[in-house]
């Protein structure tokens, strides 16, 4: 069997929950259990996951899973209804909710107990501490002392590679043979091939190499079909380095699985508003706030889904999800990304450097290098541009980074178009780099070489975006009617894009012969006045 339920029980009593449920999350996922041929075997290992969710206090998941259970139950041949009854209460009796007292003990106490005398709970709190107060070393002793005595803490797996540790170094922590202790034996047969893979994806992973780590998931998703957990890390990197279209999906996959999760759901939101998908963004928040509404999770989607309306209401909601939990990465981003918008780049320099400190993705390095920029300080998004291609060297989106900075100041510019080209050289289909080039070229006053690179993308990627640029382009060089057909393309494409819009109510003012950037008329400003002040007492 690929995942041994001995292992999701005795990680269940010694309290590790995270670590039963994603554990539990590969048990029922895995192509090796027919649910047609041994629905028995399928309802068990639903069981044994609700039990596990349950405790961790995901109780709308542990419902959902429990009710699998028994849809799988009801078709259990009647010859096999005892023994399966039996064979499920087995599963309930040594993990039924009742049945574990934690023990409170004090961090100092724990010190004093020397390593080989504490238990698995007491290492996995230990490292967990140990993380919190950033002090490494102890957290890495610690975190290896769990897997040494159990291979299948998948909190530990992830915490050990986002620590640094490489995966040889972890897989060689897993016990190899029996040992009187009665610790968990690894079988380093085909059916625990998959944990080691899994090790090397989420190495992969916490070094930046995005590309490796998604093949490897996508290689452990096909052994493990429809695993929600495998779907949302995939999700989560493909987010980081851009792959929107392909995030959403895995996404909306997840939520189609297990419509009760809400590990990673800020990250759909924001990929959400990105797409300007307003109501699916309405109906996430809406269905989160009625799963847990106390997760930080909750508070970043609120935030997201608020940007729109109110950024200083949406800042309070992000700064609410980092007081939830201080280690939550998204509420650090959403913080920054807020503060960049209200003008206050010193503040968003702040929030990114504490995302950057959990864990230093292209997000973090991007929000920097922007705010930087912000407030004129070349020097420092320079060296943060550079910090990130030195930690991505095969990343596009790295090497754009430092064009930007280039691009910035315009002794600079031929600097910036080198690290463009290089950046689509190295990534073709990245629009980011493309638009970039374009508005480099725009600069410089070449705007048919603007229009031949966009139209060249256009023909492989139908993107609302790149019609934008282009209109802009067309605009600029009075060719009106180019510029309003893609402005019309683009609407088509994403009605909710704002740059389309205002870019077409520039547009309307041109053709009518007006400056768009003339002020309105006295007696206009007046009559909108008194509009928006009768609106107002209307609301009152």
């Amino acid at each position: 069997m690929d995942v041994p339920k001995e292992q999701i029980t005795a990680l269940l009593d010694n309290a590790l929950f995270n670590s039963a449920q994603l554990l539990g999350s590969f048990l029922v996922s895995s192509s090796t259990v027919n649910a047609e041929t041994s629905p028995h075997l399928k309802a068990e290992n639903l069981v044994l996951l609700g039990d596990a969710l349950f405790r961790e206090r995901e109780y709308r998941r542990a419902i959902h899973t429990y009710k699998q259970a028994l849809q799988y139950y009801k078709i259990i041949p009647k010859q096999n209804s005892t023994s399966s009854r039996s064979a499920l209460s087995a599963s309930n009796s040594s993990s039924s909710p009742n049945s574990f007292n934690i023990c409170a003990i004090n961090e100092n106490e724990m010190e004093g107990i020397p390593s080989k005398a504490r238990n698995l709970q007491m290492s996995l709190l230990m490292a967990k501490l140990y993380r919190n107060t950033k002090h490494t070393r102890g957290a890495v002793t610690c975190y290896r002392e769990c897997l040494r005595q159990c291979p299948y803490v998948i909190e530990a797996i992830i915490a050990l590679a986002e620590l640094g540790a490489s995966a040889k170094d972890i897989i060689s922590l897993f016990p190899q043979t029996p040992n009187r202790g009665g610790r968990a034996q690894l079988d380093h047969g085909d059916s625990s091939r998959w944990l080691q893979r899994y090790v090397e994806a989420q190495c992969c992973i916490a070094s930046n190499d995005y590309k490796g780590g998604l093949e490897l998931l996508a290689e452990l998703l096909q052994r493990f079909p429809n695993n929600t957990h495998i779907l949302l890390e995939m999700a989560k990197v493909e987010a980081i380095i851009g792959k929107n279209d392909e995030a959403i999906m895995n996404f909306e996959k997840v939520r189609s699985i297990d419509p009760y999760v809400v590990t990673y759901m800020d990250e759909y939101a924001m990929l959400l508003k990105m797409k300007s998908d307003y109501s699916k963004l309405n109906k996430l928040v809406h269905d989160l706030l009625s799963i847990d509404p106390t997760r930080p999770e909750v508070f970043v989607a609120l935030s997201v889904l608020w940007e729109r309306k109110d950024e200083r209401g949406a800042l309070s909601y992000a700064e609410k999800s980092i007081k939830i939990d201080e280690r939550h990465i998204p509420g650090y981003l959403m913080k920054g990304n807020l503060l960049l918008a209200l003008k206050r780049p010193e503040s968003a320099v702040m929030a990114f450097r504490g995302a950057q400190e959990l864990r230093a993705d292209l997000r973090s390095y991007q929000g920097l290098v922007h705010s930087y920029l912000a407030f004129s300080k070349v020097k420092e998004a320079l060296y943060a541009a550079r910090e990130a291609m030195k930690a991505m060297p095969q990343s596009a989106k790295a090497l754009k980074l430092v064009g930007d900075v280039h691009a910035s100041n315009s002794g600079g510019r031929e600097k910036a178009k080198k690290f463009y080209e290089s950046a689509l050289r190295l990534e073709p289909g990245y629009l980011g780099a493309a638009l970039a080039l374009a508005e480099l070229h725009v600069i410089e006053g070449r705007n048919g070489d603007a229009v031949s690179l966009l139209e060249r993308y256009l023909k492989d990627w139908a993107d609302d975006s790149l019609h934008v640029k282009l209109a802009q382009v067309f605009a600029a060089t009075n060719m009106l009617q180019d510029s309003l057909s893609h402005y019309q393309s683009a609407l088509r494409i994403n009605p909710q894009n704002e740059a389309a819009k205002k870019g077409l109510e520039r547009l309307e003012k041109q053709m009518k012969g007006v400056d768009p950037d003339a002020p309105e008329e006295e007696e206009e400003n007046e009559v909108d006045d008194a509009d928006a002040e009768q609106e107002e007492a209307e609301l009152l």
